[in-house]
């Protein structure tokens, strides 16, 4: 049986906050009256301002409880019922007009109840709209109902004054089953998500960021709903509990409930039509459009939902697009592009710079006894059409998936590879470096449309773009034993002649002949184990090319980052760019925290913060993000340096300045490569017979698709290569000299 109470007329708009929880001295007004910054003086009503708007045939419960602004005019009231406490701003005699949505300025064909209106108001066909504060220049036309709760908490994970914890909101990211659910909160950053979400056992810290997030909030009952001046919201059906920034604009939503909406001038935020979003956080400069179910979630700022997508227990970083899919149970880093119907994502962590291909299908729902497992993918994931990947599974960055099935759980420690399930040979090939020899097109046109699609005003954690970076070059560096090992045991299993190789193990031995360039390698079958969850071996392909460009690869990174390091005078001299190397070489674990790189060590330091007494803010936890990115440049060129060391086993005592040089000419010939191998996999599509055979000439072709030579981002390329060039050679010439 519905349980519906009845009462008094006369109390329609007043008792918002239960007595119990007024303080004494207080009335039911207080925290409205803290929230209300307008700076209007309100005044009530005088009798022929009482008689006007009774003649434009207004209701309410007490004319004296309707309290109004000096420059108030009657005559734009029409056809209303007010209850409660209302006070009204100024109205002039105007309409206002956006997006061609023309309305007079004024309050008509509405029911309100408490609440406080700016100045030039436009109110139209509001059947009820309940205790909500709204700034200036607001417009709201064919809403159905608005309305807050006593012990609304817009989207945030807190619980009020008198409320069984229980009924707390949690984000259950990257796990089905829980175990890693986080608290949502406005201002939300994606390390927050992360560093929430990994350090479980730590109850210390679980227990401290549950405490911050309480703290953060106040918990009194009685806030009202705000809408932002400048905010344009028409033709809804329901809006409960939702917290407006300024400049938003809402249109056809069906239901917005338990949100905070951030928007302002810069960067606003819209929700279109047919959006049911609920329990929520909505970060500026986000687009929600078209038929979107978001349940439990918080948008990062600047991303977006559309076509309905479907986002439920998942967090969705800055600068992301999530088109037509389905996402549950996820923590995805910032500048993630996701679209296509027939795209299901489950159970992940994507650590940024990802792409999910249409009919890819990461996560089966449910390929075992319990819930799903758990995805965890670097930087630059990339599955391709069709693929279907099991739980659980471990990616290195840049990794792409071909085509295919694969029936069992992966991890792959190879970055910039491509993996392939080949049926017919029963097995998982993967090709390292792949990116290098036949995308580099992609690779580098990526890693510049994230940086340009960064459109964060704060920017609190600095996001790395680059592919070339700490975690990338890093496995990069791990990488090189791996291939070596692999390539010497494939030596030794096939019973070649190693008798001119002197070495005292697999990898030693793999190590003399990729080095060497012996043309037998390239008959070895090469393979690793352990790679699957299966009784099968992974393949290695093209394992040479991938040894010698990792080389390559560490050795240019080692050069940009002494270019680019703020603490290094003249780079070309040896004696300035040693002096970042560390005194001793320890193993460098990086770790991606949203999208912010930080060796593990300093990661650890900042929990222990966290920890502390003296943090108890999110402000104050963000603050330690942005101090730990000011040393980024440092920890990046001394990480790079002794990457650089490490790929080629050599000492401290046997580099100088001689070596140093030839690396700077290594790294010149390196950035030209990369330039060239930019333009040759982009001049592959315009040389593809199949590919021009829709087009009847090669003019109609490139007036289409635009000319090879024309292309914005090769020609930038390849002025970026001239001035890395240039540089390195002039300060080249100066050691000459010196």
């Amino acid at each position: 049986m519905n349980l519906i109470k009845r009462s008094p007329i006369q109390s329609l708009g007043y008792q918002f906050i239960p007595e119990a929880f007024i303080p004494e001295g207080k009335d039911e007004y207080y925290l409205r009256n803290i929230q209300n910054r307008s700076g209007i003086a309100y005044r009530q009503l005088n009798a022929m301002e009482i008689e006007i708007l009774v003649r434009n045939r207004n209701q309410s419960d007490d004319w004296n409880k309707l309290l109004v602004s000096d420059e108030f005019n009657p005559e734009l009231v029409k056809n209303c019922k007010f209850f409660g406490l209302v006070r009204i701003g100024k109205l002039e005699p105007c309409y206002l007009e956006y997006h061609n949505l023309r309305m007079p300025v004024g309050i008509y064909n509405s029911t309100i109840i408490s609440c406080d209106l700016g100045d030039n108001v436009v109110i139209d066909n509001v059947h009820y709209l309940s205790h909500y504060i709204l700034g200036n220049e607001v417009i709201l036309v064919n809403v159905n109902e608005m309305s807050t709760t006593n012990y609304a908490k817009f989207g945030n994970g807190i619980v009020k004054e008198g409320e069984d914890p229980a009924i707390r909101i949690w984000l259950e990211l990257c796990n089905e089953n829980g175990g890693r659910k986080v608290i949502p909160f406005s201002g939300m950053l994606p390390g927050d998500a992360w560093i929430w979400s990994r350090f479980r056992t730590d109850r210390v810290l679980q227990d401290k960021l549950v405490q911050i997030t309480q703290n953060s909030f106040d918990t009194r009952r009685g806030y009202y709903g705000k809408v932002g001046d400048r905010c344009i919201i028409k033709n809804c059906l329901i809006i409960k509990d939702v917290w407006i920034g300024s400049d938003a604009y809402i249109k056809g939503a069906n239901k917005l409930k338990n949100l905070t909406i951030h928007s302002h001038a810069e960067a606003s935020s819209q929700i279109g039509e047919g959006c049911e979003l609920v329990n929520g956080i909505i970060s500026e400069g986000c687009r929600v459009f078209y038929g979107v179910k978001a349940v439990r979630f918080a948008m990062a700022s600047h991303s977006q939902l559309k076509y309905g997508a479907r986002l439920i227990n998942s967090y969705l970083g800055n600068n992301s697009t999530i088109s037509c899919c389905e996402v549950l149970n996820s923590l995805i880093f910032p500048s993630h592009e996701q679209h296509h119907n027939n795209s299901f994502l489950c159970a992940s962590l994507l650590q940024g710079q990802s792409n999910m291909a249409a009919g890819a299908t990461v996560g089966s729902n449910h390929n075992s006894r319990g819930a799903d497992g758990e995805l965890v993918a670097g930087r630059g994931f990339w599955p391709g059409l069709c693929v279907s990947v099991k739980h659980n599974s471990r990616f290195a960055t840049f990794n792409i998936l071909a085509k295919g099935d694969y029936p069992a759980e992966l991890d792959i420690p190879l970055p910039f590879s491509l993996i392939s399930h080949q049926v017919h040979l029963n097995r998982v090939q993967v090709m390292p470096a792949y990116w290098f020899k036949y995308n580099l097109y992609a690779l580098a046109r990526n890693a510049w449309k994230y940086r340009e699609r960064d459109k964060r005003i704060e920017k609190t954690q600095w996001l790395e773009f680059e592919y070339l970076a700490p975690d990338s070059v890093q496995e990069m560096v791990d990488a090189i034993p791996t291939l070596e090992m692999a390539v010497g045991k494939a030596f030794l299993i096939a019973d070649l002649d190693a008798r001119s190789y002197v070495f005292q193990h697999a990898g030693d031995l793999g190590r003399q002949l990729l080095k060497a360039k012996d043309p037998r390698i390239q008959e070895l079958v090469v393979t690793v184990d352990g790679w699957e969850n299966s009784k099968r071996q992974i393949e290695l392909t093209k394992v040479p090319d991938a040894w010698h460009i990792f080389h390559r690869m560490i050795a240019f990174h080692a050069v940009q980052c002494a270019i680019g390091c703020p603490e290094i005078n003249e780079f070309q001299y040896w004696e300035n760019v040693k002096q970042l190397l560390p005194n001793t070489f320890g193993k460098w674990q990086w770790k991606n925290v949203g999208g912010q790189l930080m060796p593990a060590a300093i990661l650890s330091e900042l929990i222990d913060e966290v920890k502390s007494p003296q943090v108890s803010t999110w402000p104050e936890v963000h603050a330690l993000y942005t101090a730990a990115s000011l040393s980024y440049p440092t920890w990046k060129c001394a990480h790079g340096l002794q990457s650089l060391f490490e790929a080629r086993q050599v000492i401290r005592e046997d580099f100088g300045q001689r070596e140093w040089e030839q690396v700077l000419r290594e790294s010149v010939d390196t950035r030209r490569w990369l330039s060239e191998q930019t333009y040759l996999s982009r001049q592959k599509d315009y040389q593809n017979r199949f590919r021009n055979m829709v087009y009847d000439s090669m003019e109609e072709r490139d007036l289409i698709l635009g000319s090879l030579e024309d292309n914005g981002f090769i020609q930038q390329e390849q002025r970026e290569c001239k001035a890395f060039v240039d540089k390195v050679e002039t300060a080249l010439k100066k050691t000459v000299h010196s």
